[in-house]
């Protein structure tokens, strides 16, 4: 790939995803280059549905379907990070099966604004997020992939069920979504409506809460398979895991109100969360042990230990 081309996605990553830029800085360089550029396609087929701005949904799609012709390379690209794209297909055996149900999901986003099941949600994020696991997969080159790629799915799914809880108020006033199953409302007595009028409860606490367990075990899964991946590239996604459970703090310091104020972390926080995560892995190649010690995540056994973990940060 060109300087320029890798320099196109790495500008895009490290204005739209901050916290996995930071994880990605620590990848070796043949996985660091072709993972800017992979973040930066998802990023532009993202943004053609997520900041549309009025625009008009056959547009939305029309645009999709040129991104979709250009990564599958039927068509020249138009864009640097599409040439990449393209290169990057070729080299790493990236399937057209991946890219369709990548771009197909983006095309979902235009017209589908609920999710009825977990199911329904699940099958979204067979695109969204279990092709996106797929990809990177590809690109680090493990050598057992085929045990590798079943947590990688998991631990892709993980990410995107945060960002979904840690966004619910985005979501709803910026492109009236809402991610949280239609199901899981229901059991708890909360009514669509009032997300759309951000209006905190109990009852929306007790549907958060029910969400953020959900995901929990899907970093257990996904975690359990870094060990699989190749050894210098196991400490950055494990530190990409550490970063985005850390959002379940927040939101579990918020009492579970995303609707009132969206939950971030500050750099101080992410640094912290970074330092203490490499001082784990120097002792212990673990990564479920490292993870289990320093993340958000609370083990699956009652913690006996007391509020906090022994490194003094608060596991809930």
């Amino acid at each position: 790939m060109q300087q320029e081309h890798i320099n196109a996605g790495k500008a895009i990553q490290k204005r739209t995803g901050r916290t996995f830029y930071l994880a990605t800085r620590f990848l070796p360089e043949r996985v660091r280059h072709a993972t800017h550029v992979l973040y930066a396609f998802f990023r532009i087929a993202d943004e053609v549905v997520d900041d549309a701005n009025g625009v008009p949904p056959e547009e939305q799609r029309a645009k999709l379907e040129a991104l979709r012709a250009q990564a599958l390379g039927e068509r020249a690209p138009d864009d640097p990070v599409l040439e990449a794209f393209q290169e990057l297909r070729t080299e790493y055996g990236i399937t057209d099966e991946e890219i369709n149900e990548f771009i197909d999901a983006m095309a979902t986003d235009i017209e589908t604004a609920r999710y009825e099941t977990y199911a329904d949600l699940e099958s979204y994020m067979r695109g969204s997020a279990a092709a996106v696991g797929v990809m990177m997969t590809a690109i680090m080159e493990p050598d057992d992939e085929a045990t590798a790629l079943p947590h990688a799915i998991k631990l892709g799914e993980a990410f995107q069920l945060t960002n979904f809880l840690r966004d619910v108020r985005e979501d709803v006033l910026d492109r009236d979504r809402i991610y949280i199953p239609q199901e899981t409302l229901q059991e708890h007595d909360v009514e669509p409506a009032q997300i759309e009028r951000l209006e905190f409860d109990e009852s929306f606490a007790s549907a958060m809460a029910a969400e953020l367990q959900r995901t929990e075990e899907l970093y257990r899964e996904g975690v359990a398979g870094i060990r699989y991946l190749p050894e210098d590239c196991q400490l950055p996604v494990l530190l990409a895991a550490v970063l985005y459970a850390e959002h379940h703090t927040v939101i579990r310091a918020q009492g579970y109100d995303v609707l009132t104020q969206e939950p971030s972390l500050s750099t101080a926080r992410k640094l912290w969360c970074l330092a203490k995560t490499r001082w784990h892995w120097h002792w212990n190649r673990d990564p479920e042990a490292v993870f289990q010690r320093v993340s958000a995540i609370p083990s699956r056994e009652p913690d006996h230990r007391g509020p906090e973990h022994g490194d003094g940060v608060p596991t809930r």
